[in-house]
């Protein structure tokens, strides 16, 4: 009987079933994503905790126009396209930590999973990018450096 008046309800009703099920599928695989991400979320707070100790690596991974209009200093220009090839100039920091950050935290997720995937140890992911950080009223440099 609730079966039938369930069909019925998804039957009279497909979007919303469909919608319903859509973000169902995405709020599983953010989960998922969640508890098997092998790299860490850091706060501006606890970025700038980072950023204080010894031997942190900074990466911007955005694109150079957003990189010019401000970036945190000593910051590495690496876009997330050319992360790969790039990897090299890396390799001597492998167990170091690295702050990786963009515009509002999607790429570089996919920066810090390439990095843990070629065996970096403590890689940092800022959490909401260089929006939250400047929502939080911290420092950007404005001139361009490579």
């Amino acid at each position: 009987m609730e079966i039938d008046r369930t069909l019925q309800f998804v039957n009279n009703h497909m979007m919303l079933s469909a919608g319903h099920f859509v973000v169902t599928v995405l709020l599983i695989h953010d989960l998922f994503d969640t508890v098997t991400r092998k790299y860490k979320m850091a706060t501006p707070a606890r970025a700038v905790e980072l950023l204080n100790q010894d031997g942190t690596i900074t990466i911007d991974v955005r694109e150079s126009p957003e990189y010019s209009k401000g970036h945190i200093e000593g910051a590495l220009h690496i876009t997330l396209g050319r992360l790969k090839e790039k990897l090299y100039e890396l390799e001597s920091h492998k167990n170091s930590p690295i702050l990786v950050y963009c515009q509002q935290g999607t790429r570089s997720k996919e920066a810090c999973k390439e990095l843990v995937k070629e065996g970096f140890t403590q890689v940092y992911s800022l959490d909401g990018g260089i929006l939250t950080w400047q929502d939080q009223k911290l420092p950007l440099v404005r001139k361009n450096k490579k």
